[in-house]
């Protein structure tokens, strides 16, 4: 199996990032963020929301996954993606040696 060039460097940066703790200290940082900027509540109230339009019975875990990650996606704050963005490039220039 050939791998692109792209996915060869992601999986590089991922697996660098794992190593040096940095991925865990980004998902804290995005936890806090997203709970911060209300973004946990909003997703809260949709997934109910949901749940009330199709029924407590007919609604799978499976199924309210795949309806509400679309608007989570969404709904994620532009400021905590640039900052999010901006501590991976930090981190990346610190460790050029990928």
């Amino acid at each position: 199996m050939i791998m692109s060039k792209d996915y060869q460097l992601k999986a590089s940066i991922n697996q660098k990032l794992i190593e040096m703790g940095e991925r865990e200290r980004l998902k804290e940082l995005l936890r806090a963020k997203l709970v911060e900027s209300g973004w946990k509540d909003q997703l809260k109230a949709h997934c109910k929301d949901v749940v009330r339009e199709k029924g407590l019975e007919h609604v799978t875990v499976e199924d309210l996954v795949t309806e509400v990650t679309p608007k989570g996606r969404a709904l994620v704050p532009d400021n905590v993606k640039k900052e999010l963005l901006q501590r991976i490039r930090a981190f990346l220039a610190q460790h050029t040696a990928l």
